[in-house]
């Protein structure tokens, strides 16, 4: 009798284990965001294609002084939509404020706005410029026109005619991995830009947040 229930007992043991192995083996993947889960319809492998982010060449001037957007230089034959845009005036944060060299109480313009690539979300971008730089222009409307901001910059005479890039990662905040569609294991790459104008004047900040699974970045540049 004993022996007869220990079968059993041994094989839903067994069960039970290779179900905690599977679950871990999952976990790991959509951690690594080879997989992703859908609500209500369980794991899938990610079939997102990586975007090459091309840091020096999207910034160029022959792009954006002609009127085409930064971003279509990572486009290829990729679908990009533009959604959750706002534009709104608020009170420069500290850090904002010691890079743009504001004082206490000076406002900013705050342009935020998320990119979906191939109708997957895969960046946040909060873009900070001067309330008394941009007032009246079109960079406090949601659409900014061919050549976005930094064509805007340069019709105010603050063309922008250097960059700087600061580039951590880190694990993503609740609502930054909702917005980004992402597991909570996923981390995140932070890029901030700041834009500068004639005699190092800073114009604007773009603080960035990217899929960190849905990114290459590449910086290509001579010796």
């Amino acid at each position: 009798m004993s022996s007869t229930l220990r079968r059993p007992q041994a094989a839903n043991a067994a069960r039970t284990k290779a179900r905690a192995g599977a679950r871990q083996a999952l976990g790991v993947l959509r951690n690594e965001g080879v997989a992703e889960s859908r609500k209500g319809a369980g794991v899938f492998v990610r079939a997102f294609r990586p975007l090459r982010r091309r840091g020096i060449q999207r910034l160029s001037q022959e792009r954006w002084g002609v009127g085409r957007s930064i971003w279509s230089a990572d486009a290829e034959d990729r679908t990009l939509v533009v959604d959750q845009v706002t534009v709104s005036q608020e009170e420069a944060p500290e850090r904002i404020g010691r890079v743009l060299d504001l004082v206490d109480g000076d406002t900013v313009c705050v342009r935020r706005r998320r990119f979906v690539w191939d109708g997957k979300p895969v960046l946040l971008a909060t873009s900070c410029l001067a309330t008394s730089l941009v007032a009246g222009s079109a960079l406090t409307r949601e659409d900014t026109g061919p050549g976005g901001t930094y064509a805007r910059l340069a019709e105010l005479g603050c063309k922008p005619v250097h960059f700087r890039e600061e580039i951590r990662s880190r694990m993503p905040t609740k609502d930054e991995a909702a917005r980004l569609s992402i597991s909570a294991g996923t981390p995140v790459i932070l890029v901030c830009r700041t834009a500068f104008a004639n005699e190092s004047r800073p114009v604007e900040v773009n603080e960035m947040t990217l899929d960190a699974a849905s990114y290459i970045l590449e910086y290509d540049f001579d010796a």
